[in-house]
């Protein structure tokens, strides 16, 4: 009995020739990233931004617009209301609130979390609080600091690991990709205004592990192919070793969404943007290995006689 195969066995599409329209995509969707973080901004969540926390537990389902408009009265400012893992489990976000002559900053956080504490607790009997916490604005400032290193020193690892394995052409092209990828990711947050959070750094750095191991498969294809056919042209191999690796690449891609999806819809409001950042981030990691990484191998023209050349083993297999 034959496998089931939802891509063809032998591909022959050229995606070579459509090149220039995707560098006319891809400048295009980091213009308007740029423009977008310039203009609208990045909805920094309270981890970026300092403000208070709230968990509360009720006796039964929670009303969650009633307990928003409670809490809206007694402070001033972005104020985030969201189930949290259980219908009567309630996470509260309260903005930074502004100093007074009386109150100092410090002081302005604690006064207006312990009126929405006594509120909540007044509307709703029973009502408990399981954790409150207040995020000062210089640990807010640090960890901004943190989460854009991580980034940064993520894509540097990258970097040095394909000049390592590869050679300088190879991890240029898949740094630019992985640019390419990080840029575009901020900018649909920017176009959305969804919250940014630190589980959204996490997913920054899942992005680029994951786009980076797309584009490997592909660059070790090509480094494979140049070996084999040391006569063909860099487009017709280029194309030749993306098909040869695009089962791979949409069962992979397919598989990971279809499991995202299912969190997606199914996980609820705690991990949703978090989940849409992984999706658009495996979306745009998938396009970029195929239209951005490998046509850049045209512009920068890698060494073509790889013989005698040992492969170092990386633990990728190819479909």
């Amino acid at each position: 009995m034959k496998p089931l195969r939802l891509i063809p066995e032998k591909t022959t599409v050229p995606f070579i020739k459509v090149r220039y329209a995707a560098y006319l995509v891809s400048a295009f969707a980091i213009l308007a990233s740029l423009l977008l973080v310039a203009t609208r901004g990045i909805n920094f969540g309270i981890d970026f931004v300092g403000g208070t926390i709230i968990e509360v537990k009720t006796d039964g389902p929670a009303d969650l617009a009633r307990i928003r408009t409670i809490v809206g009265g007694e402070v001033e400012g972005q104020v985030a209301v969201q189930e949290f893992g259980q219908p009567d489990e309630v996470l509260i976000r309260i903005a930074t609130q502004p100093v007074t002559e009386e109150l100092d900053e410090a002081g302005a956080q604690q006064a207006a979390r312990s009126r929405v504490e006594t509120a909540l607790g007044a509307a709703f009997p029973g009502l408990r609080v399981m954790r409150s916490e207040v995020i000062g604005p210089k640990v807010s400032g640090e960890l901004v600091r943190a989460g854009t290193l991580a980034v940064l020193l993520a894509i540097a690892a990258m970097f040095f690991y394909l000049l390592f394995r590869f050679e300088w052409q190879f991890s240029t092209g898949a740094v630019l990709a992985l640019i390419h990828d990080v840029t575009i990711t901020i900018g649909i947050f920017a176009l959305l205004q969804l919250e940014f959070t630190l589980s959204i750094i996490a997913a920054l750095l899942t992005i680029v592990g994951y786009s980076m191991n797309d584009t490997v498969v592909v660059y070790d294809r090509v480094r494979e192919n140049f070996r084999k056919y040391k006569k063909m042209p860099l487009e017709e191999l280029l194309d030749l070793s993306m098909n040869d690796t695009l089962s791979r690449t949409v069962m992979t891609s397919g598989t990971t969404l279809i499991a995202l999806g299912a969190l997606y819809i199914l996980g609820g409001q705690v991990i949703r943007d978090f989940t849409f950042a992984m999706i658009w981030g495996i979306v745009i990691g998938t396009y970029s290995s195929i239209f951005v990484a490998a046509p850049l191998l045209l512009i920068l023209e890698p060494r073509r006689d790889w013989s005698g050349f040992e492969t170092k083993s990386a633990g990728i297999h190819l479909q």
